[in-house]
């Protein structure tokens, strides 16, 4: 067979997988990246991909171990900042640099898209990650 013939169809794949991802269809999104990087070996986005899929499954230690991956050969990957500040910021020894990430790629990323992201994300560690508890969460309570 001439793998060829479908490069054209990685942008493709590379979505359904995210799409298959978000839909908590981890065999497809497997699928899907694996065959994305058959297709486009070189191209960072099937790692990104499987790196997505870790941290929506809040493994991130597999998270971090892909868009590191991705950013030594690709540095300026702002999707992949943004996804390792935010996989870094929701382990609880890894915060402070989590944030330092996100709040690099919030001010030097050039996509709209991802600014909002690395924001958000931002956010979202002061609210819930960040949040000291109340003096009745800090009490366990004897019945």
């Amino acid at each position: 067979m001439d793998i060829q013939k479908y490069k054209n169809h990685f942008i493709t794949m590379i979505e359904a997988g995210f799409i298959a991802v978000n839909q908590a269809d981890e065999d497809s999104a497997i699928k899907l990246f694996k065959a994305a990087g058959l297709l486009n070996p070189e191209h960072a986005l099937s790692k990104i991909g499987f790196g997505y899929l870790h941290l929506c499954k809040l493994e991130l230690k597999q998270a971090v171990k892909y868009f590191n991956e991705v950013l030594q050969q690709d540095p300026e990957n702002e999707m992949c900042k943004a996804f390792l500040g935010l996989s870094l910021s929701l382990n609880p020894s890894e915060v402070a640099q989590g944030e330092i990430i996100l709040e690099e790629t919030q001010k030097e990323a050039k996509d709209p898209m991802i600014k909002n992201l690395a924001s958000s994300a931002l956010s979202f560690v002061s609210k819930f990650i960040k949040k000291t508890p109340t003096p009745t969460q800090g009490v366990s309570s004897h019945k």
